[in-house]
């Protein structure tokens, strides 16, 4: 019986050992036990601002884990381990915050409280300087006329706009410099290549396709790069554009795969260049006097200066022939191929000139240039070589008129003294040495307009350079033709 009892006593003591009960939440009976070494759990934390508690039995292997029985050092949570039966039968709470700086706070969460906010107010100041300049300039871009950007782009490329649109919004627009950079590659990139037109030192011309409407496509090779981004600056200087100077729309280089092209698209005039057309027809004496004055004055506007904050520099051509100027369909002509221009800064006087291999065209080349004495520093001496072959180019015209029905074949200056493709020494043995001019026929003589033009060429040709006139001189007389002897100019040349 003793026996019994004794075994009896050390089962229900291996059993006390074995097992402890604890409170769990979420047990049948609200009821768990735990095996030996086991403990039970009481803890809180901070669930959406608010405390939530959850009691249950740790098993020896989750024991072993510190993490169920430590409280974290942020204030979010609290644990608690004990190891008597229901001893986790109480409701745990938060500590409330305690004081910045009173005890328990260390060194490490003082930097932290101090430095955090700290360096957030000066990113705040920061962005808030920012903010106030982008504003600042916003408003100033907003009131103030941008020479690159004179219009917005989704305006000036909305899809009922044409190129005379354009063209008339980027000449009124303030600046007078061209589209922006963004419009003039949307452009290049549209147009649809249709037929090549003519061929040159620096490349092709093409006629192509934008909504519709022609363009002329000025195709460089990548070799002549210097050439075709001069060009396009020259046609972007500020206030340039004139119904007399071709009409710039658009410079891009497109990259093909092989190679890379380099695209100056301009307006196109499908009776093409002067030389061209005068090949082609004959002048009546009011379309020759209506072609001389369009081109003297395109090289007036090119010559002068306008002053100002947006002002335009002087430019002088350089390369002034029936080849570079282009006939419109009214019968007026602008002038084209700006790439060997040379400008002019009237506040420091210096010179830009470009730094290509072209030198212009020996057969118009004025004397000066001939014999290696034009003064380079002058731009004066620039201008009055543009008037020389000013001269030649009415020369050209002035065969083609016709008087009393009859003209002359067309011919280049000094046809009948050098040869057909002549070196420098050939035309300056020519203009230089024997001081020889294209003839000037007497018949012109018998008619206002061609006795006009017969003087005004041989005070474009004077060797001294100094004498020569210049071009809004010859821009005058000219219209004074046109307009008061207009009368007059029938009479004569139709007897």
């Amino acid at each position: 019986m003793r026996l019994r009892e004794a075994a009896l006593i050390l089962l229900s003591a291996a059993h006390i050992t074995a097992a402890l009960k604890c409170v769990c939440q979420l047990c049948t009976n609200h009821t768990c036990e735990t095996g030996t070494d086991g403990a039970c759990w009481n803890s809180v934390m901070l669930v959406d601002g608010q405390e939530k508690s959850v009691k249950s039995c740790l098993t020896p292997a989750e024991m072993k884990g510190e993490m169920f029985c430590h409280s974290s050092r942020n204030n979010v949570s609290k644990r608690n381990c004990c190891f008597t039966d229901f001893c986790n039968n109480e409701t745990l709470h938060l500590n409330p915050e305690r004081p910045l700086g009173g005890p328990g706070w260390g060194r490490l969460e003082l930097a932290v409280v101090i430095t955090v906010p700290s360096c957030l107010l000066c990113v705040a100041i920061l962005l808030g300087v920012l903010a106030a300049q982008g504003q600042r300039c916003a408003y100033r871009r907003a009131n103030e006329q941008n020479a690159e950007e004179p219009l917005d782009n989704q305006m000036l490329m909305s899809p009922d706009k044409c190129l005379k649109d354009l063209i008339y919004d980027m000449s009124t627009s303030g600046s007078g410099s061209g589209l922006p950079l963004l419009v003039q590659r949307t452009i290049a990139r549209t147009i649809v290549l249709q037929e090549s037109i003519g061929k040159g030192r620096f490349g092709e011309v093409w006629r192509g396709k934008w909504r519709g409407e022609d363009v002329a496509v000025k195709i460089f090779s990548s070799r002549d790069e210097r050439s075709w981004f001069r060009e396009a600056e020259i046609y972007q200087t500020i206030m340039l554009r004139h119904e007399n100077i071709l009409g710039f729309i658009a410079a891009d280089n497109k990259d093909n795969g092989s190679w890379t092209q380099l695209w100056l698209v301009s307006e196109y005039h499908e009776h093409g260049s002067l030389f061209d057309y005068l090949n082609r027809y004959t002048l009546s004496v009011e379309g020759m006097v209506i072609l001389a004055t369009s081109i003297a004055s395109g090289l007036a506007h090119l010559h002068m200066e306008i002053i100002g904050t947006q002002g335009k520099p002087a430019i002088a051509h350089r390369d002034i022939k029936s080849k570079n100027v282009l006939v419109k369909k009214n019968g007026t002509a602008v002038i084209a191929d700006l790439g060997l221009s040379v400008k002019h800064d009237s506040n420091s006087n210096t010179l830009d000139i470009p730094s290509n291999h072209r030198v212009g065209t020996k057969r118009y080349m004025a004397p000066e240039i001939l014999d290696e004495t034009i003064n380079t520093s002058s731009f004066e001496s620039f201008k009055r070589a543009d008037i020389y072959s000013l001269g030649l180019v009415f020369w050209e015209l002035a065969r083609r008129c016709s008087v009393r029905g009859l003209n002359e074949d067309f011919q280049l200056p000094y046809y009948d003294l050098v040869p057909s493709d002549p070196s420098v020494e050939d035309v300056r043995k020519v203009v230089c040495e024997q001081k020889l001019r294209p003839n000037i026929p007497n018949q012109w003589q018998s008619c206002e307009a061609l006795r006009v033009m017969g003087k005004l060429m041989r005070e474009c040709w004077y060797t001294n350079a100094a004498a020569r006139l210049t071009a809004l001189r010859v821009k005058k007389t000219i219209s004074q033709v046109t307009v008061v002897r207009d009368v007059k100019i029938r009479e004569i040349c139709e007897i």
